[in-house]
């Protein structure tokens, strides 16, 4: 199969676990597994047989890649054993490759029943997919690697005889925004003006001036939290009073009265 990418990126992506499994069409990757791990399906003409298995590829003296895989029915007992040889062939004058896959495998269960030519098409299919996507993932740009961290600033250091210069806050630093305390939030902008207590604290103030600890202490309560006197009632107690002297001015007259007829007599 022929792809588009120099050689040397490909053996860059063959010797990266990770970029294989990618390559392999429809790898469903199991957690925690090998790298190249985990369960495929293939198709088979009208047919679909899933397997669950692991490839590994490794590196020649000769420059050639060595495949080699087994894998397990999910349904069913069968069970396919691979050994394949992969080598890379520049082509197109080093702006492509071709890859050159030559091996045998072995398989029982499901796809012995199946047409041999079916099975052919289909393994064919499978590795000019992988040969493809391996060619993607070695085009693939490079992780990114993390900024390095800036040095630490070392404190400036002060002359002999003199005191240390305070650091500059560093930008963005939450210290460079200076917050007034909350006994300040009600002061006047202008710190020339007095700041005058509340009303009721001067009155409050001013009425326990000269008064002992004891009597502060139970002095009934003023101003709003004062108990409200009860209404006076002005009707029976108002005729009690004006009733006595009345008596009283009527008796006087009585008796003057008295006295003046008996002189008279």
């Amino acid at each position: 199969m022929f792809v588009p990418v120099p050689v040397d990126r490909l053996r860059e992506a063959l010797a990266d676990p990770a970029r294989v499994a990618r390559a392999v069409p429809g790898l469903q990757q199991d957690a925690g597994a090998e790298p190249v791990a985990g369960r495929l399906k293939v198709r088979v003409g009208s047919h679909s047989i899933t397997y669950r298995g692991s490839v590994r590829v490794l590196g020649k003296d000769d420059g050639s890649y060595a495949v080699e895989g087994d894998a397990v029915e999910t349904r069913g007992t069968g069970a396919v054993k691979l050994a394949l040889t992969l080598r890379l062939r520049d082509t197109d004058g080093g702006s492509g490759a071709t890859v050159i896959f030559d091996g045998t495998a072995s398989a029982d269960g499901r796809v012995t029943e199946l047409p041999q030519d079916a099975v052919a098409s289909a393994v064919a299919r499978l590795l000019s997919r992988f040969a493809e996507n391996l060619g993607a993932a070695a085009e693939e740009p490079e992780a990114a690697q993390e900024p390095e961290a800036a040095p630490e600033q070392e404190a400036p250091q002060a002359a002999p005889g003199q005191e240390a210069p305070e650091a500059a806050p560093e930008p963005g630093s939450v210290f460079e925004t200076e917050v007034p305390p909350p006994s300040l939030s009600h002061a006047s902008e202008n710190p020339a003006e007095p700041v005058e207590p509340p009303a009721e604290a001067a009155h409050a103030r001013r009425t326990m001036i000269g008064r002992s600890a004891e009597e502060v202490d139970h002095a009934p309560p003023r101003g709003r939290y004062a108990p409200v006197p009860a209404p006076h009632t002005a009707g029976a107690d108002s005729a009690l009073r004006w009733a006595a002297p009345a008596a009283a001015l009527v008796l006087a007259s009585a008796i003057v009265v008295g006295r003046a007829l008996r002189r008279r007599r």
